[in-house]
């Protein structure tokens, strides 16, 4: 087992991102360091943005993909066992999450063993939260919890809730939150894919 609270560092041609990996979820973890050991990561690109939401990552099928190619399918041949704690970890601005196949393919919501995802999202009133809540209940007939801790995060960081309890959130951007806020603005064709390539330079592990 790796030791605690390892920090990574995501080289980007817009800014790099620290993201401290959080112990609760050893799994998605572990999973992370060993492809940033062995520069997985590597020329990967940020292949679908989406303003006011996320910027995803790491499909290896985008290191030499020309523009405007459709991607997202790529993957190792593997996935990560869900290690969902939506009550202690969920989708406030600028967390570290896994990307995975839907529902329907997916029940068990097993993470992709290397794309991922860190959240942007939006900030909410409590209006709003309330009224979100109650549109996403009649529209997936699903109950959305939202503790005290996240509608204060929802309310003044901003984020995703609509993602909580359904994809493994396993770290946090601890600095270049600013290269976040560039990659997610910048303009994209109709795949939310970046005209211009949002490329990961390097992944290195520096604690």
């Amino acid at each position: 087992m790796e030791s605690t609270t390892p920090m990574v560092r995501i080289g980007t041609n817009y800014g790099d991102i620290v993201v401290r990996l959080y112990d609760e979820t050893p799994e998605h973890r572990d999973n992370f360091l060993k492809l940033a050991r062995e520069g997985y990561y590597d020329s990967t690109l940020f292949h679908r943005v989406i303003k006011d939401f996320m910027i995803q990552g790491g499909d290896p099928a985008s290191k030499n993909a020309p523009a405007g190619v459709l991607l997202g399918e790529g993957d190792l041949g593997y996935t990560v066992e869900a290690e969902l704690m939506p009550d202690v970890h969920f989708h406030r601005r600028g967390v570290l999450a896994a990307a995975r196949e839907g529902d329907d393919v997916n029940p068990s919501k097993a993470s992709s063993a290397i794309q991922f995802y860190i959240v942007w999202g939006k900030v909410y009133t409590a209006g709003q939260l309330a009224a979100y809540k109650d549109f996403y209940e009649r529209r997936t007939g699903r109950e959305l919890v939202i503790t005290p801790e996240r509608e204060a995060a929802y309310t003044t960081i901003g984020g995703t809730p609509h993602l909580d309890g359904e994809y493994t959130v396993f770290g946090e951007v601890v600095s270049g939150l600013d290269a976040v806020e560039r990659i997610q603005s910048v303009p994209c064709d109709d795949n939310d894919r970046p005209l211009q390539d949002v490329r990961i330079l390097d992944v290195e592990i520096i604690k």
